[in-house]
């Protein structure tokens, strides 16, 4: 099980959802939502030329009585900021649109439903690319701005969430604490957390795709290399971190963190070298030394940001 799949698997439950929304997205109209008609949206979406977004999820439910509120869960795991990521929604919610259009499930109005564009992201580095479609269109003389496209997306940087809002009796928040833990002991705190809030027969479902992330992604991320022993349940995973508390805490901290941060800086470093490419076409052997020597995830993400933009390398500081 990869990350993308991992984390749909998780969010096909609505009480990931519910707390999800509840917890992080500090607007008013979430009170006004009716999370007991949460119910997942069939459908994945895909254009000639486009990728298939297996890793996405829609979720529909009410608000202000008999109105639906599309939610448009889209999971990123990647160690870069995607800077057109703006884009890539617009043209995702265009076939959700065509979709609900071709298949008739338009509201009696006959408008299309309001949707929440909502990018889940854990990379290491700040996300530093546009929120907004009009940021990435160049400037244009007056009135003709009126016709160019506009869309915002709601981001959820997990690494940049404030330790404050992580302490609440929150799934989602329980979810996040266990993608930054730095050690068995921290994980073995938010597991004690989940078997507490995730007791009776009606949380199985839940409890089973918490354990199954844990043993198939979080558990051999942390610790590359070594066997996860075969567990099934919550509390099997509590005690097995129990058991091998003193063993994975040294051999976490040396090989498995430390690796998670080379391999982003790594994969952050060819994602600009791509970036560079495309704008400014083959790159000579100095700049692409100066890149290989970056070794601060916040320079790659200006740079990355900055990169479709910049009139040179030299602008860049990179010639």
């Amino acid at each position: 099980m990869d990350h993308d799949n991992g984390y749909k698997a998780l969010f096909s439950h609505p009480e990931m959802v519910q707390d999800l929304l509840r917890g992080f997205v500090h607007e008013d109209w979430v009170g006004q939502l009716d999370f007991s008609t949460l119910e997942r949206v069939a459908g994945s979406f895909v254009a000639p030329g486009l990728r298939r977004r297996e890793s996405d999820v829609i979720w529909r439910l009410r608000w202000q009585g008999d109105r639906w509120l599309y939610v448009y869960l889209l999971i990123e795991f990647q160690s870069t900021v995607d800077p057109f990521m703006a884009l890539r929604l617009m043209v995702y919610l265009g076939l959700l649109y065509q979709d609900l259009v071709q298949n008739r499930q338009l509201p009696e109005s006959g408008k299309l439903p309001p949707v929440l564009p909502l990018v889940l992201y854990n990379g290491v580095a700040p996300w530093g690319a546009a929120l907004t479609l009009g940021e990435l269109i160049e400037e244009v003389p007056g009135g003709l701005d009126h016709y160019q496209p506009q869309l915002r997306y709601c981001l959820l940087d997990e690494g940049r969430i404030a330790e404050g809002d992580l302490g609440a009796r929150n799934l989602a928040a329980a979810l996040f604490l266990l993608e930054r833990s730095r050690g068995p002991e921290e994980i073995q705190t938010v597991v004690a957390a989940l078997l507490e809030w995730l007791q009776g027969p009606e949380r199985a479902a839940l409890r089973r795709s918490f354990t199954t992330w844990l043993k198939q992604v979080l558990l051999p991320a942390r610790v590359p290399g070594v066997e996860v022993p075969e567990v099934s349940e919550l509390e099997e995973v509590k005690s097995m971190l129990a058991e091998r508390v003193v063993e994975w805490t040294q051999e976490w901290q040396k090989e498995g963190f430390e690796r998670g941060l080379m391999t982003g800086l790594a994969k952050g470093r060819a994602a600009l070298l791509r970036e560079l490419e495309r704008r400014f076409g083959p790159l000579p052997e100095g700049v692409r030394k100066r890149v290989d020597s970056l070794d601060s995830f916040e320079r790659i993400v200006e740079l990355s940001a900055s990169a479709s933009t910049a009139p040179s390398l030299a602008a860049l500081g990179l010639s």
